[in-house]
């Protein structure tokens, strides 16, 4: 089994391009399940790595589910190794506009306040991926040397030193931004909120992905609009000719989308699709209102760029934030609103004025100092890795009908049972076991997608954590049977 040398100027390090490479050859079927891998002696020789090196890539194999130790033996491709579980299909969404209603997903999020719940529906990281103490640190600094700015009023666009970092990153989306561009806000979600308010007006039809973020449902719902559900291919995302038909139909007003990594499908569109959907928006005068806070949390390869790379108009809102990578409490994010930035700011102004200028100061030296892309690196590990083990999981304990998606990025995964399947049900039942999951129904204001639902990836795997994803199967399998018997023969 050759293996060509390490390329020792990649971003990955030596132990990942070992597991990479092997878990290759176990797709290509050099490996095959049952085979054993080479030793870790041999392949620390084979390879000019170290012992450890070897180690650390077959730790990362096992928690892939990829490979499995035998003591006093070594380690084996598992017989599990190439088992997928199948990719659920576009999205087909009614064909209506529709009001919006959220009670529901409001009762959902206050059920699980509770510190008890192992929150395997919410979509948020974990304290122990983040980098706490060094924000900490950073704060303090703030506060000490910036003691009168740090307590004072920040008016639109907001604080100049966090605009010129959020500049700087915008280039790794593709995007060349003057900081004067960029208007500061109290996270993403307040971004998206203005930007709509922006573009639209009480009575409006706006376009979105199918399923989309609850959310973004709310904040149409608090707007007083109306929404028109687009087929969504769990890969690439929004359906570009359904789209086109709305804009020909003059039915939408404006359009909003995830276009990196969405929740909850994860789709991630590529930059010919992506330009394809610029040129639309500039062909029919539309407005589109880009989330991109997922952006960063690639798996692979480079950053994907932003629809706003490809805007030449200014009818790209572009939101994002750091809420995902560093920390949600923060609530730091940025609006670049092209054409519509005079009206963004207008808005921000008078919704609350300001953004508090501490952790703004706080988020730009971090991202300053360099600490931000070292952050990055592991956490798109971790991620990767607490990924495939979900997946894994769903392999072992779920109904073998379930269907997931593969994301190439962020951390959440879409599961689809059989259409009698009732997540609304299992919601309740996870729920009694201290186990939240998000029910189908809350993404989508059709009421849809009862036989789906969203599990959060960002938990670190423990055995509490596997335990949760048996017990979830468990009650899935015992729905499914309970449903199939009560059918008449």
């Amino acid at each position: 089994m050759a293996m060509t040398p390490l390329d020792l100027e990649s971003d990955k390090s030596l132990y990942e391009q070992v597991a990479d490479r092997l878990e290759n050859l176990i797709y290509e079927g050099t490996l095959k399940p049952g085979d054993r891998l080479p030793s870790v002696r041999k392949l620390r020789e084979q390879l000019s790595v170290s012992i450890s090196t070897v180690l650390e890539a077959y730790r990362v194999l096992e928690d892939r589910g990829m490979i499995c130790a035998r003591p006093q033996s070594g380690y084996y491709v598992r017989q599990t190794a190439l088992q997928q579980p199948q990719e659920p299909a576009t999205t087909d969404p009614p064909k209506r506009v529709y009001d919006i209603d959220n009670s529901l997903t409001f009762r959902l999020m206050h059920a699980i306040q509770d510190p008890k719940i192992l929150k395997l529906g919410a979509a948020v990281p974990v304290a122990e991926h983040l980098p706490l103490t060094a924000l900490n640190r950073l704060m303090g600094q703030v506060l000490r040397q910036h003691s009168a700015k740090a307590h004072s009023y920040d008016a639109p666009p907001g604080c100049i030193e966090l605009r010129r970092e959020v500049a700087k990153r915008m280039l790794t989306a593709g995007c060349s931004i003057n900081p004067d561009q960029i208007v500061t806000t109290n996270g993403t979600f307040e971004a998206v909120y203005l930007s709509l308010r922006a573009v639209t007006q009480p009575g409006d039809t706006v376009a979105i992905e199918s399923p989309t973020y609850y959310g973004l449902l709310e904040a149409l719902e608090m707007l007083h609009l109306k929404v028109l559900e687009l087929p969504t291919h769990p890969r690439d995302g929004l359906s570009l000719d359904d789209l086109e038909t709305a804009m020909q139909r003059q039915q939408i007003t404006a359009c909003v989308l995830v276009s990196n990594f969405s929740n909850p499908l994860g789709t991630c569109m590529g930059d010919a699709k992506k330009k394809q959907l610029a040129d639309l928006l500039e062909r029919y005068d539309m407005p589109l209102i880009e989330d991109d806070i997922y952006g960063d949390l690639y798996f692979e390869g480079n950053r994907p760029k932003a629809i706003k790379a490809f805007d030449r108009s200014g009818r790209v809102l572009y939101c994002a934030s750091c809420s995902k990578t560093l920390s949600p409490g923060m609530r730091v994010g940025w609006a670049i609103a092209g054409r519509y930035q005079a009206k963004v700011e207008q808005l921000k102004w008078v919704l609350n004025q300001t953004t508090a200028i501490a952790p703004q100061l706080t988020l730009a030296a971090f991202l300053a100092n360099g600490g931000y892309d070292r952050h990055l690196r592991q956490l798109r590990r971790k991620y990767q890795m607490q990924t495939a083990q979900m997946t894994q999981a769903i392999c072992d304990y779920f109904p073998a009908e379930t269907k997931v998606t593969r994301p190439n990025g962020g951390h959440v995964l879409w599961l689809e049972l059989p259409p009698e399947f009732d997540s609304i049900q299992l919601y309740e039942e996870a729920l009694a076991q201290n186990i939240s999951i998000a029910p189908g129904v809350i993404f989508s204001a059709s009421s849809g997608y009862r036989n789906c639902f969203r599990l959060n990836c960002s938990l670190p795997w423990t055995d509490d954590v596997e335990q949760a994803m048996r017990t979830i199967g468990y009650l899935a399998k015992k729905q499914l049977a309970v449903t199939m018997l009560s059918q008449p023969f």
